[in-house]
């Protein structure tokens, strides 16, 4: 049984952001239901790097763990009654549905507390609940590009790099995650409900405190070099280098200490404070070049040992197989129904009591509606009916 036992959500999101944050929620041992159309939601007919599945493709599979599915067509009358009463039975009701479309589907906060008073709703956005940029369509790496974080890297003049993750949605979702518990403690201590809003243009620009804080308080231009140096905020050398047979990181070390190690006798006399800022382009590129005559192992081995910042640049294949992911079970593995063993990133966060734990899958569309609607009350011949109208579907494995 995990820490959030007991606790009900309601999931009714697509994509990443919402998926992401229900499914911490569920692995953290809450009941979270995937309220998703009768079609199913649209991450199962979109798979993310070409990666299908049998039933249920990666995409879906890798943010959909610990969930039940109610498959149900909120647009007609009898799907939509019976979502507002399976509200009044839960906790948590998650969406990232597009501007206006909670309020014209009678499942915005304002309809749904005055069933619930208690229910926690976190409503997830691109930009916000309202303002000039409501309507725009919130995607990730359009969010990277607004963030000003892609210009902290990289060559000047060079056009900037996208993240090797989609590092606005995972940040988003556990902004939600975040929210969600911290609204549900609230609850605990006064019994109120309340509304919790997070959007994607808050979340990436908040989570450059530092950064932005050396641009708005030390009033740092942010500047970029002619040498691809990492970040513009810190001193050089900073960034991935190429080795004689692969890459490796070097994170600002003392020239004198560097120069040493790589012979480079330059740096020996040069000043940490303000050479490694003034000559950053230089100091760059000669660190670049002493770097290849190497490999990226003798390297690491000669860096580790001056004590100066360093480590390999992994592929997937090799973060899968490092030692450390193995020893601190970063990976867990399962057999699901349809789909055979799996192998997925597993729980960031260990309980010494409550563990997470992969209870099931990620479900097909509608495979836990009959279930769900008989916990509500509902009978064989209504679930039937039900069924027969369309207004749900139910899936079977």
């Amino acid at each position: 049984m995990g820490i959030l036992s007991g606790y009900r959500v309601l999931d009714c999101s697509i994509a990443m952001a919402g998926p992401f944050a229900a499914q911490r929620l569920g692995d953290l041992g809450a009941d979270v239901i995937k309220v998703e159309p009768t079609s199913g939601e649209w991450q199962r007919h979109v798979a993310a790097g070409g990666a299908g599945g049998k039933r249920v493709n990666v995409s879906f599979l890798s943010l959909n763990r610990n969930k039940r599915s109610l498959a149900v067509d909120l647009k007609s009358p009898d799907g939509k009654a019976l979502l507002l009463d399976l509200v009044k039975q839960s906790d948590v009701f998650l969406q990232n549905y597009r501007p206006g479309v909670a309020k014209r589907l009678g499942v915005d906060y304002e309809s749904l507390s005055k069933i619930n008073p208690r229910l926690i709703y976190v409503s997830i956005s691109g930009y916000g609940e309202d303002g000039p940029y409501l309507n725009r369509p919130g995607q990730d790496l359009v969010l990277q590009g607004m963030s000003g974080a892609m210009l902290s890297a990289g060559r000047e003049g060079e056009p900037p790099n996208a993240a090797g993750q989609y590092l606005v949605d995972a940040i988003t979702a556990y902004n939600a995650f975040e929210g969600a518990l911290a609204a549900l403690l609230h609850r605990e201590r006064t019994g109120e409900g309340q509304l919790v809003q997070v959007n994607m243009l808050d979340s990436i620009t908040t989570i450059q405190m530092q950064e932005l804080s050396v641009f708005t308080v030390g009033g740092k231009p942010q500047t970029r070099s002619a040498e691809p140096h990492a970040h513009v905020y810190i001193r050089a050398p900073y960034g991935a280098f190429a080795t004689s047979d692969g890459f490796i990181i070097v994170a600002f070390p003392k020239l004198k200490t560097l120069g040493e190690v790589i012979g480079e006798p330059s740096f020996l006399t040069m000043d940490d404070e303000v050479d490694s800022w003034s000559r950053r382009d230089e100091i760059f590129a000669k660190t670049r070049e002493r770097l290849k005559t190497k490999t990226s192992a003798e390297w690491l081995e000669l860096l580790r040992a001056a004590d100066i910042w360093c480590g390999p640049v992994y592929g997937y294949a090799d973060l899968v197989e490092d030692e450390q992911i193995r020893h601190n079970g970063t990976f867990v593995e399962y057999d699901h129904p349809t789909e055979g063993h799996v192998k997925t990133p597993g729980f960031a966060i260990k309980f010494s009591k409550t563990p997470s734990v992969v209870a099931r899958g990620a479900p097909v569309t509608g495979q836990h509606t009959r279930e769900v609607l008989k916990e509500m009350g509902c009978d064989e011949a209504r679930i039937d009916a039900l069924l027969a109208s369309g207004a749900i579907a139910a899936g079977e494995v």
